[in-house]
Formats: C-alpha cells, structure tokens, sequence
C-alpha cells in the first residue's frame, strides 16, 4: 500500500492533536524508510516480475529485518517509548506506536503471502488484496479520502497558505499513486530503492503542513 498508509497517518492526527503529522506520517512509512537502505546495501531483496501481482510487479524475495511481525512490533514499541521520553504526551506516544504497527497490517492485507513473521521463520503470509487492481485502489481511495477527512475535522488552516499547502501535499500523494497504479514498472530493482529513500522527504513535508494548521475548534 502506499496512500492506504498515509491515510492512517492523517486519520490519526485525529486521536492524537497535539502529535504532528510529520511524525505520525514518519511512523506509518518507516518501515518503507528502513527498507530501501536494507536493498541497496544487499541486506534485503526485491526483483522487478511483471505480473507478480495484479498491482505491483515488485517480488519482495527477502525483507525479514523491515518488514517481519516481530520487528515490526519491536520498532512500535521502541519508537512509542522514545515519543513518549521526548513529549510526555501518552497518548501521542499509543498512537504512534500503532501507527508504525499498521504498516505491517495493511501490508499483511495488501501482499501476497510474502510477509515474514520473524527474522528465521520461514513461513510468510499475507491475504493479497494486490491480485485485483480495482478492489485495491477502491480499498486505498476510500481509507485515504477517509483518513483525510478526519484530518481536515481536527485541523483548520491558520491562514490561506494552510489549506493550499495540504492540498498541494495531497495532490502529490494521491498523484504518485496513480502514476505507480497505471505505470510501467520500474526499470530495475536500484531505481526503487532509490526513489524509496525520497521518501525521507515525506514526513518533514507533512511536519511542515501541519505546522500551517491550527486545531479546530471542537478539538482545542
């Protein structure tokens, strides 16, 4: 999933106000921030296979550091506790961990059964909504327009730039979606790894967003 993702991000500004976009947006992708690192220094392994799925022509051979149950649980936990150190708000810090925990739910979702449970375990799983392009991007547009909702209910700009910037941020999203849906696939395998490490740039953008923002009035 790739808006699917974002769309819990922005859904959970709505039980976390005072917790910045930016850092739910880091916590829901950032075992997509990990992953790119982990295939460009050999670690993990992904292949271009037209046809893999109906959705993606990505084969995910080997992930099992950023994309296992158990390291995904790890990485919630550790990242909650460190929120939590840094802010006091508990809350946020709840929300922030399940954040990062959703990821590999609705990858779980989304896959075929090529998520790992554990470093060394060699059973995968995975329910593969990705074998039909309709019900995939109906799931995704729906959850996004969704969580988006819900954002623009907790948030109101504090002045005009507000509201064009979130816009422009959700313009981007769903347009890199679309470009990936109805693509050709990628050329190689170091071509999507190196596009995955801009993702980086997400969640500072989505921190510099919400920083245009203002809780709305139902929320203060």
């Amino acid at each position: 999933m790739f808006i699917g993702h974002q769309a819990v991000a922005f859904a959970a500004k709505r039980v976390a106000p005072r917790t910045s976009l930016g850092v739910l947006m880091g916590a829901v992708l950032l075992l997509d921030l990990v992953w790119p690192a982990l295939v460009l220094t050999g670690v993990e392994k992904v292949r271009i296979e037209p046809g893999n799925t109906a959705f993606t022509p990505l084969a995910f051979d080997y992930y099992p550091f950023s994309h296992s149950l158990v390291t995904s649980l790890g990485l919630a936990g550790l990242v909650a506790l460190g929120y939590w150190f840094v802010t006091r708000y508990a809350r946020g810090a709840w929300v922030v961990g399940a954040a990062v925990l959703s990821h590999w739910v609705l990858d779980f979702v989304a896959h075929g059964p090529d998520m790992p449970l554990s470093p060394g375990v060699a059973t995968r799983v995975g329910l593969g909504l990705w074998n039909s392009v309709p019900a995939t991007m109906t799931v995704e547009i729906l959850l996004f327009a969704g969580g988006l909702w819900l954002y623009t209910r907790t948030v109101r700009p504090n002045e005009k730039g507000g509201r064009r910037s979130l816009w422009i941020l959700v313009s981007f999203l769903v347009g890199i979606y679309l470009s990936n849906a109805l693509g050709p696939p990628p050329p190689s395998w170091q071509v999507v790894a190196w596009v995955g490490m801009a993702v980086w740039l997400l969640p500072f953008w989505a921190a510099w967003v919400d920083r245009q923002q203002a809780w709305a009035a139902s929320m203060a």
